[in-house]
């Protein structure tokens, strides 16, 4: 037979502990998670300009291409980031090669920040 102390289950600290982890990591993820999002939307915004042929909108120039971007990134509410300073863009014939780069930093516990880079290359066809 068994001591029924050993049947008690899990003890207030135990508790403790797991919900302290818990609401570590759900603190994390609401920080970074609209970062990802906002990534995501730009993302979005780069390749629309190859499948956004009938808008009317036409993309002879980086210029357009920078224009276009950016009134996509006012729609998405995307205010903290800078597209000239995230996207740098060259024109190779007819296909724009779009180089998408920056970091994020969250503070999280004081001294502590929460880091995610984003870095893609995108090749975009616009006529």
């Amino acid at each position: 037979m068994q001591n029924i102390k050993n049947q008690q289950g899990m003890s207030f600290f135990s508790w403790l502990v797991i919900l302290v982890l818990i609401a570590f990591f759900a603190s994390a993820a609401f920080k970074l998670i609209p970062h990802y999002m906002d990534n995501r939307a730009l993302d979005k915004a780069i390749m629309a300009v190859e499948k956004d042929k009938a808008t009317g909108d036409k993309i002879d120039t980086v210029g357009d291409l920078y224009t276009h971007i950016n009134k996509s990134m006012q729609v998405n509410a995307i205010r903290d980031l800078k597209i000239d300073d995230i996207m740098t863009v060259n024109k190779v014939n007819n296909d724009y090669l779009i180089h998408l780069k920056y970091e994020q930093r969250e503070p999280l516990i004081k001294n502590i920040d929460l880091v995610v880079t984003f870095d893609k290359e995108y090749r975009v066809r616009a006529q």
